[in-house]
C-alpha cells in the first residue's frame, strides 16, 4: 500500500501542506498497524438514517411527526371572530396637522366591525373546545372551522382573564375528534413538542419544536407560569395546542415576543386542568385565597433572614381575618410546602392557592427562625374586587438616604395603616441605599431588622442599634403592599 502511494505521489504535485497532512496520517497509519489495532469505518447501516420506502423504488426520511400529525390535526379548529370596536374618524379625508385629533375624538368614532382570528383545540366529543380569553374576549359572533372545513357557530360558556383561557362549545351533531390532556409537569426542557393552529389564518398548520424553559413570567397576568418553545408560534395561533410527543396537549398557545423569533409561551395544561369544569358549569372561576402578601427571596434577603436558601416564597404581610393568620401563618414566614407540593418560588405559590377548592384545608409548611414547621389552613373564596404621600420632596439625610416624619392621618388613610405605626419616606437621595433599594417618597416604614416601629424615632434607635452593619433590613408598605426590603450599606 506504501509503495503505491508512493508511486502516485510521483505523480500529482502537491503543496507542502499538503504533504505535511500526508504525512501525519502515514504516522498514525503506521502507529495503528504497529499497535495490532483494527480499524474500520462505520458499515452504511450504522452511519446512515433510516429509511423507508413510500410508493416505489425511491426511499424517503421517516418523520417521527408525521403519524402525530395525521392524529392529531382532527382535533384542532379555526376560531373567527366578530367584534364591535370605536374606530376613528370615518371619512376619507381625516384633517391632518394639529385639527386631526379632534377629529379622532371620541364623540366622532364609530362602532365597526372587526374580525379577528384564532386558533383551538376540541376536548370533549361534544364539541366542548379550549381556547385563550383574548381570542373571543367581546366577541359578538363566533365560528368554528374544522378540519374537514366544516364551519359552525360556536357559544362561549366561560372566560377566565386572569388565566387567558376560555371555553367555547359548539353543535356538530356528531362525536368529534378530541384530544387528550397531558401532565405539564412531567414535561423536561428539551422535550419534543408539536404545535398546531391558524398562524395569519392559514389554516391548519404543523410546526414543531422543542420546550426552551419552563416557570417563564412575562407580566402577562397574576398566575404567570408559561411553558418557553421554539416551536414556530405566531399571529393566529392564540388558543391552539402544544403537543407532546405522545399526542397529549400540554400546552395552549398564548405569547409571543415581537422583538424575538422562535421564542413562544404557552399555558401549561395543568393550569387548565382545575379551571375547566368552573368554565363549563358556571362560566367563570372561583379562586383559592390564602390571605398572604408574598415576594420573592433575594441573595441580600436570605443573607439578612439567615435562611438556607432563596427556596420558597416570603410572607411579607398576613391580611387580618383570613385563612393565614387563622392557621397561625406570620410575617417573615417562609412558605416551603402547600398541600402537599413545593414552593420553589413566589411566582408558584399565587397558582396553587388559586387552584385550591374553596374549603379545603391543606398542609402549609414554613420555615420560621430557621426550622420547619407545618401548619393547617382552610381556603376561602378569593374576592374577585380585591398612594403615595402629597407631602413635598425634600432633602434626604444620613447614611442610607431617607428623610423621615412620623405618619399623620392623611398617609394612614391612602395606605390604610393605623396613625399610630411607622414612619414615612418623603425624601430619597439619589444613589443612595434606599434609592438602590427601590424605597420611594410614600413608602412607610413598619420594621426595622424585624422590630416593629411607630415613629421616626424609633426607626433612628434601631438604625443607631445596628451601628455600623453594612444592611439594614426594613419591612416597608407602599401602594402594592407590605414587603421587605435590604439596604446595603
Amino acid at each position: 500500500m506504501l509503495r503505491n502511494l508512493g508511486n502516485y505521489l510521483n505523480t500529482k504535485r502537491f503543496g507542502a501542506k499538503t504533504l505535511s497532512a500526508v504525512a501525519v496520517s502515514l504516522f498514525f497509519a503506521g502507529l495503528l498497524m504497529s499497535s495490532g489495532l483494527n480499524w474500520t469505518a462505520p458499515s452504511v447501516a450504522e452511519s446512515q438514517p433510516t429509511v423507508m420506502p413510500v410508493g416505489g423504488d425511491q426511499p424517503t426520511m421517516a418523520s417521527p411527526f408525521t403519524a402525530l400529525a395525521k392524529q392529531l390535526t382532527p382535533a384542532v379548529v379555526n376560531i373567527k371572530v366578530s367584534k364591535v370596536e370605536k374606530t376613528g374618524f370615518p371619512g376619507p379625508n381625516v384633517p391632518e396637522g394639529p385639527f386631526g385629533g379632534f377629529f379622532n375624538h371620541p364623540q366622532f368614532r364609530e362602532n365597526r366591525p372587526v374580525q379577528g382570528a384564532g386558533s383551538g383545540v376540541v376536548i370533549n366529543a361534544n364539541g366542548t373546545i379550549l381556547t385563550n380569553n383574548h381570542v373571543v374576549e367581546g366577541a359578538k359572533e363566533v365560528t368554528v372551522t374544522l378540519a374537514d372545513k366544516q364551519e359552525f357557530k360556536a357559544e362561549v360558556v366561560g372566560r377566565d382573564p386572569k388565566t387567558d383561557l376560555a371555553v367555547l362549545k359548539i353543535n356538530a351533531g356528531k362525536d368529534l375528534a378530541a384530544a387528550n390532556l397531558g401532565d405539564s409537569d412531567q414535561l423536561q426542557v428539551g422535550d419534543w413538542v408539536l404545535a398546531v393552529g391558524n398562524p395569519f389564518g392559514l389554516g391548519h398548520t404543523v410546526t414543531s419544536g422543542i420546550v426552551s424553559a419552563k416557570g417563564r413570567v412575562i407580566g402577562a397576568g397574576p398566575y404567570d407560569d408559561f411553558i418557553q418553545t421554539d416551536a414556530s408560534i405566531n399571529p393566529g395561533n392564540s388558543g391552539g395546542p402544544l403537543f407532546n410527543m405522545k399526542g397529549e396537549i400540554i400546552g395552549i398557545n398564548t405569547a409571543i415576543i415581537s422583538s424575538g423569533q422562535g421564542i413562544g409561551f404557552a399555558i401549561p395544561v395543568n393550569t387548565a386542568k382545575p379551571l375547566i369544569p368552573q368554565l363549563v358549569a358556571k362560566g367563570k372561576v372561583t379562586r383559592g385565597y390564602l390571605g398572604v402578601n408574598i415576594q420573592g427571596i433575594s441573595p441580600e434577603l436570605v443573607a439578612a433572614l439567615k435562611l438556607a436558601d432563596a427556596k420558597g416564597a416570603l410572607v411579607a404581610d398576613v391580611i387580618p381575618g383570613g385563612p393565614a393568620e387563622k392557621a397561625g401563618i406570620k410575617r417573615g414566614d417562609v412558605i416551603v410546602g402547600f398541600d402537599g407540593k413545593t414552593v420553589q418560588g413566589s411566582h408558584e405559590l399565587p397558582a396553587m392557592v388559586a387552584a385550591t377548592p374553596v374549603d379545603r384545608e391543606v398542609k402549609v409548611i414554613v420555615v420560621r427562625d430557621g426550622k420547619e414547621q407545618q401548619l393547617l389552613a382552610k381556603i376561602a373564596p378569593l374576592d374577585s374586587d380585591e398612594t403615595a404621600s402629597d407631602e413635598p420632596r425634600q432633602p434626604a439625610q444620613g447614611k442610607w438616604g431617607m428623610q423621615l416624619q412620623d405618619l399623620n392621618p392623611q398617609v394612614a388613610k391612602q395606605l390604610g395603616i393605623k396613625a399610630d405605626q411607622g414612619a414615612v419616606v418623603v425624601g430619597v437621595q439619589p444613589g443612595s441605599p434606599a434609592d438602590n433599594a427601590a424605597i420611594q417618597q410614600g413608602d412607610v416604614i413598619l420594621e426595622v431588622n424585624r422590630e416593629p416601629v411607630k415613629s421616626v424615632n424609633e426607626v433612628k434607635d434601631l438604625v443607631a442599634k445596628a451601628g455600623d452593619k453594612g444592611t439594614l433590613l426594613l419591612l416597608v408598605q407602599g401602594e402594592q403592599g407590605k414587603h421587605y426590603v435590604v439596604l446595603k450599606g
